[in-house]
């Protein structure tokens, strides 16, 4: 597997695929063209990391694009005249579709996924689209490295990625601030804050693994643990006052316009 752009979702996807045993340093090469950044991710990671693209990708069976939108255009006509036609290229760009992927790398079998930073303890989420020329062989591929990174979904539809890059794939910068949030309320209360933090760590961790065993709509689980006239309800009552489901849902909106003028921008 060759990873062109070894940024900090890179970092997750190698750690990932290290940590569950799916493949070893050695199957593993990257491109950055930073020599102190090459330096580090071999150190930490045992694996190979170059300057070309070119040269990360020859010979991979998948080829992984970690990178910004805006330098996608630079790196394509890297890889245009290298690529073979049993290779197959997994775009995490957020915005950059198929079509445009294909007529830039002039390549057809085309992969769109939109992984999280989770993947690093294989806990991640990658929503992923494959074009009509990717056959089922290197589905299986796919779908063998981004379920090792934790739960992997394959949509028939192109726009579902574009939705996830703002559910999803941003959503765990959404979790960090309502934790943030809450730990600093725990430290307003007098609590020192390193036990404000492991309270706001458990808490949040248990919740999710209780919601995920229990099979009930997460509106029951809130119910089971709101009495009438008790501190949960008063606590609800404030966060509602506060719109804090409808600033949710418009943060997660505008997270999705902005994938889509991304699309605009690239083209």
């Amino acid at each position: 597997i060759a990873i062109i752009g070894a940024g900090v979702m890179a970092e997750s996807i190698v750690a990932g695929l290290i940590a569950n045993h799916t493949m070893s340093p050695s199957q593993i090469v990257a491109s950055h063209p930073r020599q102190d950044r090459r330096t580090q991710l071999a150190a930490k990671h045992g694996i190979e990391v170059v300057e070309s693209n070119a040269t990360a990708a020859k010979g991979a069976d998948l080829i992984l694009l970690t990178i910004k939108p805006q330098v996608m255009p630079a790196v394509m006509a890297d890889l245009a005249t290298v690529l073979d036609e049993t290779q197959v290229v997994i775009s995490i760009a957020a915005g950059t579709t198929v079509a445009q992927l294909k007529s830039g790398l002039h390549h057809s079998a085309i992969v769109r996924v939109m992984p999280n930073t989770p993947a690093q303890v294989g806990e991640g989420m990658a929503l992923w689209f494959a074009s009509g020329d990717v056959s089922e062989l290197a589905r299986e591929k796919v779908r063998l490295t981004l379920g090792a990174l934790g739960m992997e979904l394959e949509v028939e539809e192109e726009k579902y990625v574009d939705m996830a890059t703002a559910l999803s794939g941003t959503g765990p910068t959404y979790v960090f601030l309502m934790m943030e949030a809450l730990i600093d309320a725990g430290v307003h209360m007098g609590f020192p804050r390193r036990i404000a933090e492991q309270i706001v760590m458990q808490t949040v961790g248990g919740s999710v693994s209780y919601a995920r065993h229990s099979g009930l709509h997460l509106a029951e689980l809130r119910n089971m643990v709101t009495s009438p006239g008790g501190t949960s309800a008063e606590a609800i009552y404030q966060m509602e006052k506060g719109g804090l489901r409808t600033i949710l849902s418009k943060s997660v909106y505008a997270a999705y316009k902005r994938t889509q003028s991304l699309a605009k921008e690239s083209e």
